[in-house]
């Protein structure tokens, strides 16, 4: 595991390098073009376009779209769809991967449960090595982890998932507000004017 872990290193240092995530997106976008229409791929990059299409249509009930800011938000739109697209696949294979290695290790599997034990247990005391420097001498290891760390009912030291997706949901949308509330009133886009022309039709 070491060395599996020694070689990936350089490997995930370039994958997750910005410039690097952009070209492999355009690459992705001008593959996905040169397909043939009757394709997977093809029909791929034809949705990806009616999609592109749809939100320029969307965006010029809001404010002038010409030439230059057609061509610019369909290229920045395609490689944006595309990445978040790129996003979620990763993410749902990141899942899939850690509860395969998750598998392995509970079934002991090709004899790896004490490497993977190691290599997480390695992690675990990384993590725990900080939380245990600003512990105070007069308060025992065994409470200030219980308190903190890992409760006596065996519950994380975290809130449910729903309550940190509302949470994190509601501050998303707290700096969205923010954000549109200062171009409203600092700058000439009239971002808060916008939402309401784009609302206003749904709501009546």
């Amino acid at each position: 595991m070491g060395l599996i872990r020694l070689i990936a290193a350089p490997i995930r240092s370039i994958i997750r390098f910005p410039l690097f995530q952009l070209a492999v997106v355009v690459a992705i976008v001008l593959f996905l073009q040169a397909a043939d229409d009757h394709s997977v791929f093809g029909r791929l990059f034809d949705s990806l376009d009616a999609l592109v299409s749809a939100t320029i249509a969307l965006f010029s009930e809001l404010f002038t779209v010409k030439s230059f800011t057609r061509s610019g938000l369909t290229a920045g739109l395609m490689i944006g769809y595309v990445y978040l697209v790129c996003l979620f696949i990763l993410f749902v294979s990141g899942l899939l991967i850690r509860g395969f290695v998750d598998l392995i290790g509970w079934s002991n599997a090709f004899g790896l449960r004490n490497a993977i034990a190691r290599e997480r247990g390695i992690a675990a005391y990384r993590a725990w090595a900080p939380f245990e420097r600003i512990r105070p001498k007069n308060i025992p290891q065994e409470q200030w982890e219980e308190r903190f760390a890992w409760p006596a009912d065996n519950r994380p030291p975290y809130p449910p998932i729903w309550v940190r997706l509302l949470r994190g949901a509601l501050s998303y949308l707290i700096v969205i507000v923010g954000a549109a509330v200062l171009l409203q009133l600092f700058t000439p886009f009239p971002v808060l004017a916008w939402v309401g022309k784009l609302i206003g039709p749904h709501v009546n």
